[in-house]
């Protein structure tokens, strides 16, 4: 598998990514509904998608990465009923919507930096695209895909369905979706239970509206994807992204959008990142079994023992690919911190590594890093990725037995691959190389107390607590290697 494949959700196939416009290549992610803090979840499926952007970018690819803010039209209800949440938010706390959205927004945007997620390259947002979404409710009536009852406008699923499917991304037929549905009491303007908003005249307390040709109101929730992902990346474009969740119904109404005002269904790729559980458990809040991204790295949490850096929170979550369910606990997290924190003493060693042997040794780099590639392009297999990047680390313990291992340039070639897959493209340290020699610093000064405290025990001829030393070391992954001009240590 030469090239970069991707799963996509809607064939359910393993598909070779080739852009439409290469190198250029558009990819649009649902980004947060800012009403509240970035929950855990979110946080993963966003970092799983700067993991792409990164990588797309490390194969020489342009891409315009488009992740939205909603901030206005995400409703209670998936069924077009009760309170705008921004709105009821804004209503509890006395405060403007906007006061709101800022809120959040600052917030959720503090988060993803902390993480090392790169910006995207367009963050719009709902209430600053009502005039596009507008236009596109204009040419879904024109087309006959909406109608309008009583000052709000409807996606017509049954007019829809006499030239497209409907529930092909989720996988669900209309019949068990019309089984799922509740009746239409306080929906009487609906003509079908399955017909979704596009646009919602707004009662007489409602905070947020705006005017338009049917009313003052504010628009559906689905609708401002559909708007957003077409103006800035034309009516088909390569990669649409968001987390599981979204796959039904928000995804699935967007594509009815797309292919109701412009014949395509938007993205050739749909990418979904999966769910994250808590010590085994779903995570919720009525429980009380909920991780904030931020306590992850202030260490307040019940669930937690201590802090962890970014750089390890980062590690963990790339651990499991992206399309499986991940599992936070603090045992696992630190088992994560042990192995993250070997990888950048690893790298130390490389920094530090005395020039000698032949240039190139046994261990080959390149046939190494092309199985880093390997992994990456068969849909981001970010754990083999991390087990190639160990088995570097392996290579490195070898070498300071015998540099004929890795050799001089084949050393420095590693040192600089290593970089890259760990930080440019898993971007795993915020403060690259700072973490590290922080962590080697810590280590040498304990190390140097230790093994002062076995050469005395040598020198004394107390062979038993010099070798428990050494014994307790080792099952630590600590390796003691005693010499003629004293002890040394390398971490295996």
């Amino acid at each position: 598998m030469s090239t970069l494949h991707l799963y996509d959700s809607l064939t359910g196939e393993l598909r070779p990514f080739e852009p439409i416009h290469a190198p250029h290549v558009g990819m649009y992610v649902c980004g947060p509904t800012v009403y509240s803090d970035v929950h855990l979840g979110n946080t993963r499926t966003f970092l799983s998608f700067d993991l792409l952007f990164r990588y797309l970018t490390h194969l020489g690819y342009k891409v315009r990465y488009v992740r939205n803010i909603t901030d206005a039209g995400h409703l209670e209800s998936d069924a077009d009923s009760g309170e705008d949440k921004i709105a009821k938010k804004a209503r509890l706390e006395q405060l403007e919507p906007m006061e709101i959205v800022q809120r959040y927004t600052v917030g959720f945007r503090a988060v993803m930096q902390a993480y090392n997620a790169l910006p995207p390259s367009i963050e719009p947002t709902a209430t600053g695209h009502i005039v596009e979404q507008i236009e596109l409710i204009k040419k879904l009536l024109a087309d006959g895909f909406a109608y309008e009852a009583n000052g709000s406008v409807y996606f017509s699923i049954e007019t829809y369905l006499k030239t497209y499917p409907y529930g092909e991304l989720s996988g669900r037929s209309i019949e068990d979706l019309e089984a799922g549905t509740r009746d239409l009491d306080g929906q009487q303007d609906k003509r079908h239970p399955l017909d979704f908003a596009l646009w919602k005249k707004a009662s007489t307390e409602h905070i947020m509206r705006w005017p338009s040709p049917w009313s003052e109101g504010f628009p559906g929730w689905h609708l401002e994807c559909s708007a957003m992902s077409t103006k800035y990346l034309g009516a088909e474009f390569d990669i649409h992204g968001g987390g599981m969740d979204l796959k039904f119904p928000h995804h699935e109404c967007e594509i009815a959008q797309n292919k109701g005002a412009t014949g395509h269904g938007g993205a050739r790729f749909w990418l979904h990142a999966n769910m994250l559980t808590l010590n085994g458990k779903r995570m919720a809040k009525s429980t009380g079994n909920t991780l904030d991204p931020r306590d992850l790295l202030a260490g307040n949490s019940p669930h937690l023992t201590k802090a962890y850096s970014p750089g390890a929170v980062r590690f963990f979550i790339h651990q499991a690919h992206y399309r499986s369910v991940l599992d936070f606990s603090d045992s696992a997290l630190q088992a994560a911190e042990k192995g993250y924190y070997r990888l950048l003493s690893s790298l130390d060693v490389l920094r530090q590594r005395p020039k000698g042997g032949p240039a190139h040794g046994s261990w080959s780099v390149p046939e190494w890093n092309g199985r880093c590639s390997e992994a990456m392009n068969q849909d981001l297999n970010s754990p083999v990725l991390i087990a190639q990047l160990f088995d570097a680390a392996k290579a490195v313990a070898a070498d300071q037995n015998d540099p004929a291992v890795l050799g001089s340039d084949g050393a420095a070639t590693l040192l600089q691959l290593m970089e890259t897959w760990m930080f440019d493209v898993l971007g795993l340290a915020p403060e690259p190389h700072s973490a590290s020699g922080k962590y080697q610093k810590a280590l040498d000064a304990a190390m140097s107390v230790v093994l002062d405290l076995r050469r005395k025990a040598r020198e004394s001829k107390d062979w038993s607590t010099s070798d428990a030393l050494r014994d307790a070391l080792a099952q630590g992954g600590i390796v003691v290697k005693d010499g003629a001009e004293g002890s040394s240590y390398r971490v295996e």
